[in-house]
């Protein structure tokens, strides 16, 4: 969890600081200020802090690795099909509605 840098023209390393993680007994009850950015609240609880690969259960963090993305590619596309048909659904209801209003419509002339 160290961070550290090296300026140009020098070879030895500066210690920058050591990053820490938090944990919140609630995490559900952080309030969200956008951005990945939150607030603890009383319903999330006062944040164990500690330095990672700890004693707090905080996990571990790794230099060089990339976070992969949460996100389910086929399980989003079936979403967008799903939501795609939902919406020519609606579309054909909006539609049909208009058709027969507009046949009362011409009834009544």
């Amino acid at each position: 969890g160290t961070v550290s840098y090296t300026l140009p023209g020098q070879s030895a390393a500066q210690l920058a600081g050591q990053i820490q993680l938090a944990n919140f007994a609630n995490p559900a009850g952080l309030h969200s200020i956008g951005r990945n950015l939150y607030l603890p609240t009383d319903a999330s609880g006062e944040p164990t802090v500690g330095n990672p690969g700890g004693q707090e259960g905080l996990g571990t963090l790794l230099q060089g690795y990339v976070e992969q993305s949460n996100v389910s590619v086929v399980e989003e596309f079936v979403n967008l099909i799903v939501s795609q048909r939902a919406y020519e659904a609606n579309s054909k209801v909006v539609r049909a509605a208009d058709e027969m209003y507009q046949q009362v419509n011409n009834m009544t002339r």
